[in-house]
């Protein structure tokens, strides 16, 4: 109670009145690791004696998208808090830097954040000592060269000592990091991808065919985006990086249940082509088939770095672990549901490049379906429900470029989409969701529309938590829910009959009982069967940021909380039987299940709420 009163306090200090849009970054108190750098009052301070050397020069010559680089560092004058950051593209003066708006302001130096900072002392303790360190770096195709920049002062007062030579990939536009997604038809599926290629120098397009027999090619559709699209700092400021260009490729008329192998290419002008190496992907089965189907679903994972740099170990501890358990399992992965904050680059773009890099085996391989979130979408004056500026001046736009979705509008990240027995309604809840609204109607046809005969599995997803949650800030408004969460749309959830529905942002795992109204319907806590009586709603947004603690108080409905990381597993055996399954991201270790036993005619039966109209006419 003292804690969530000093909380409340800091809330009124800051002007913060709305405490469930307020809290989006509470998990943790975690902010983006590259916000703490005031590159922008970065000095010359160039030593003659101080040196700064990578290797090797030129790396992915085998055609590689990632490698490994040693930074060797020397510096006569050592401190604990000097800090070598990697810059790219590897060239940075105030000529690249826009104008500063009062004409008395002193124009930066350095206008641009590195893309990823190391402290000289990590993994070399006596840099102090003798000046010189080691440092390896991970680095990932970003369509430009690089360049390892050491600084005096610690990250809020950075003075440039010495900067290296510049380093590169064989072919910096190379074809990269390519992420599926299911289209608007069920043998549909789409691949979009990034590259350093406008369509005036290459044109893009996809070949693929079924393992073992011809291929085609698909032409694909190329968008970019440019400084004057982003609303607000950093993205539009020292956030800012050329994103390069996103190509989407739909490749129509799949057989069901099939293998597909497939690369992305570019047609030079030349003539000579430029290809991705292969992949491949299994087709969707067709809507009501009766087979085996299984599905990942979280949110609020974000990015880790392998090489430890941005000190991501203390900012999304878990996203790391939560992607690798998932790769480990992809053969018995069908699709894949990331619910809303999906990188947090909160304005810095070049961390798009990195998260589509952490996804690729995943997202090459099976559809990785995407939600919106407050850090893709929230900015003030921007159209969004929420007045808040947690997507760092993104406002929606990288994630609606980024990653394909089927929506009518992407700039409206609602839509629909299918998987065999499975009926999948995707929510945007930075947008209105109450009665009346676009949203409400969109939602209300997608659950009314399903054939329940042939797709009895009817999922609800969202970021923000608009059915129950017992966090400890939905706590302290009282109704454990965002506000205006549940009141227009349960009685959708109940006169639809949905079995279960999804939510992340807040960052830890919770399951409710079967629940109408906020009372549950049954006593049973991990086998349901018979007819449908409420929805069970789970809270699944620990997949990688920071924790979110609950309240003290645990609601009668709340059966099952987890303070980690996870994920969850849907598999549904039948069109009778679905298992559910809570995994740890450290293990992947089932902590929590239940199955839902269901006939057609359980589905029809008349329930609360949920009852159609009858006539005594014969």
């Amino acid at each position: 109670m003292e804690q969530s009163f000093r909380l409340f306090t800091i809330f009124l200090i800051l002007g913060l009145t709305n405490l469930g849009s307020a809290c989006a970054n509470i998990g943790g108190f975690g902010e983006q690791p590259l916000s703490k750098i005031s590159i922008e009052k970065a000095t010359l301070n160039l030593h003659d004696s101080a040196s700064v050397k990578a290797f090797p020069p030129v790396i992915g010559l085998q055609g590689e998208d990632t490698q490994w680089v040693t930074v060797a560092l020397e510096y006569p004058n050592p401190a604990a808090d000097d800090w070598v950051g990697v810059f790219s593209p590897a060239k940075f003066n105030s000529a690249t830097c826009p104008p500063v708006d009062d004409p008395e302001e002193q124009k930066p130096y350095i206008c641009s954040a590195p893309i990823k900072y190391k402290y000289a002392k990590d993994s070399n303790p006596d840099y102090t000592k003798t000046g010189k360190a080691s440092l390896k770096f991970q680095l990932i195709n970003q369509r430009a060269d690089f360049s390892f920049a050491l600084f005096s002062g610690g990250l809020s007062n950075p003075k440039l000592v010495a900067v290296s030579n510049f380093i590169s990939f064989a072919n910096p536009k190379a074809p990269v990091y390519p992420r599926l997604a299911q289209g608007k038809s069920w043998n549909e599926m789409t691949v979009t991808w990034t590259s350093g290629y406008d369509i005036n120098e290459a044109i893009p397009f996809v070949e693929w065919g079924i393992k073992g027999e011809l291929r085609m090619r698909a032409p694909a559709g190329t968008l970019t985006f440019d400084r004057s699209s982003m609303c607000g700092s950093p993205a539009r400021t020292v956030g800012w990086r050329d994103p390069g260009f996103i190509h989407t490729s739909f490749l129509k008329n799949l057989w069901p249940n099939v293998v597909y192998i497939y690369r992305m290419g570019h047609r030079l002008v030349d003539g000579s082509f430029i290809w991705s190496k292969f992949y491949s992907f299994r087709s969707s089965p067709y809507p009501g088939q009766d087979s085996l189907q299984r599905v990942i679903i979280f949110g609020d994972m974000g990015k880790g770095e392998r090489d430890g740099s941005n000190e991501y170990s203390n900012y999304q501890p878990g996203a790391l672990n939560t992607t690798d358990q998932i790769i480990r399992d992809l053969n018995n992965i069908d699709i894949v549901f990331h619910i809303g904050d999906l990188s947090y680059a909160n304005g810095y773009i070049s961390q798009w490049d990195q998260f589509t890099s952490q996804v690729e085996p995943i997202a090459s391989t099976v559809p990785y379906m995407v939600g919106s979130g407050n850090h893709e979408r929230d900015w003030p004056d921007s159209g969004s429900f929420y007045d808040q500026n947690d997507s760092g001046g993104e406002c929606g736009v990288l994630a609606e470029t980024m990653f394909y979705v089927p929506a009518e509008n992407r700039a409206k990240f609602w839509y629909s989409t299918d998987y065999g027995m499975f009926r999948f309604c995707v929510a945007d809840t930075e947008h209105d969701w109450r009665e009346g609204s676009e949203q409400y109607k969109f939602i209300e046809n997608c659950l009314a529309s399903v054939d329940r005969q042939k797709q009895p599995w009817l999922i609800f997803l969202a970021h923000r938590v608009l059915g129950y949650s017992s966090n400890w800030w939905y706590g302290q408004e009282g109704s454990f829910e965002e506000p205006m969460g549940r009141e227009s749309l349960q009685k959708l959830w109940q006169k639809y009959k949905v079995d279960i529905a999804f939510y992340g942002h807040v960052h830890n795992y919770e399951r409710s009982c079967p629940i109408y109204q906020n009372q549950c319907v049954t006593s049973e806590k991990s086998h349901f069967s018979g007819t449908f009586k409420g929805t069970i709603h789970v809270v699944v947004g620990g997949a990688g940021s920071h924790l979110s603690d609950f309240s003290q108080v645990k609601p009668n409905w709340s059966i099952y909380r987890d303070y980690d990381y996870g994920f969850v597993k849907l598999t549904a055996f039948n069109h009778t039987s679905l298992l559910f399954e809570y995994k740890k991201s450290s293990d992947s270790s089932v902590h929590d299940s239940f199955t839902i036993s269901r006939d057609y005619t359980d589905v029809l039966a008349c329930v609360h709420d949920s009852c159609e109209p009858t006539t005594a006419a014969s």
